[in-house]
């Protein structure tokens, strides 16, 4: 079974205007409210594709329980940790030109609720796959990865990153199953600039040197790479207009996984999990939140698969 920890979760407030002036009312119009968090996106996307995940994260308030509530609404079995402070909310906003963020930090978390998470993760006798998506809150110490990842090197569970912290780096000797940065974590973690394929080539190389099983690197706009230790791939990016780019690298990681762990070494297979995490991205980008994903296997068409080596 899969489950996904999501640290720091909110409601994602998407909407549009025609404007933003100062000093006046600014109407907005097509606002959509959604239970949000990287890992929580993870598991909604996986339920779209048929693939049965389970939920984890840190929840409180009204916000909190609002999230909660929905994802049993979407049949997907949550274990909430609940804490004092509120769950947190932000704001994507956009005027028609480009796309505001206003991103909060997150409910602070107690030490006794941190260490009631750990003990859920190491008692579940199910869980095969974790995956971990996101930002840490205040009152969690990046030191808690590595507490989350010896309890899962311990009990032989698969870890599947997606987090931006420079923390990142001493995780890879842990030997995660999967992780997924972009080009802008690699320069900002690794100190690496990526300008090329052949820069792409050694950083892929790189991380696998340092640890991690596999790497789905993803690049927005121009693409991604997959690299597993023997072969190297790219999935090319379908064009969209851009409406919000929040949920869309982790619906296209749970893309990626609704087909690739079916059998993560079959070439065929891998080439189909890059179209769909593609595909996938691209039509959560053009959407508020998530959207209906109704254009995926559309999209799917038009995405072409190299092998790079």
């Amino acid at each position: 079974m899969i489950y996904t920890l999501t640290t720091n979760p909110a409601i994602d407030m998407n909407m549009c205007t025609n404007s933003i002036e100062r000093k006046i009312v600014n109407r907005t119009h097509d606002v959509v409210y959604s239970p949000n968090g990287k890992g929580l996106n993870v598991s909604f996307v996986l339920k779209h594709f048929g693939v049965d995940s389970k939920v984890l994260g840190f929840f409180g308030g009204f916000s909190g329980k609002y999230i909660v509530d929905e994802t049993r609404k979407k049949g997907i079995e949550i274990f909430p940790v609940e804490v004092e402070d509120t769950t947190r909310i932000n704001i994507f906003l956009n005027d028609g030109e480009g796309e505001f963020k206003f991103v909060n930090s997150g409910s602070f978390v107690e030490k006794q609720k941190q260490e009631q998470m750990l003990r859920m993760i190491e008692n579940f006798e199910d869980l095969e796959y974790l995956s971990i998506s996101g930002s840490l809150p205040p009152g969690i110490d990046t030191s808690y990865y590595e507490e989350i990842l010896r309890i899962c090197e311990k009990k032989n569970i698969k870890v599947i990153l997606d987090i931006s912290s420079p923390k990142l780096k001493c995780l890879l000797k842990y030997k995660p199953f999967l992780i997924k940065p972009n080009d802008e974590e690699i320069a900002d973690i690794f100190g690496i600039i990526v300008r090329d394929e052949e820069d792409i080539k050694d950083v892929l190389k790189y991380l696998h040197e340092q640890g991690a099983e596999n790497i789905f690197l993803t690049l927005g706009e121009k693409g991604s790479y997959f690299y597993n230790g023997k072969n190297i791939y790219y999935a090319s990016a379908h064009k969209v207009k851009l409406l919000s780019s929040a949920c869309a690298g982790d619906s296209a990681l749970a893309g990626f996984l609704s087909i690739w762990l079916e059998d993560v070494n079959n070439e065929a297979n891998i080439e189909h999990a890059l179209k769909r995490a593609s595909a996938t991205g691209a039509n959560v980008a053009e959407s508020n939140a998530i959207g209906d994903l109704k254009k995926v296997e559309e999209y799917m068409n038009e995405i072409k698969i190299r092998r790079v080596e």
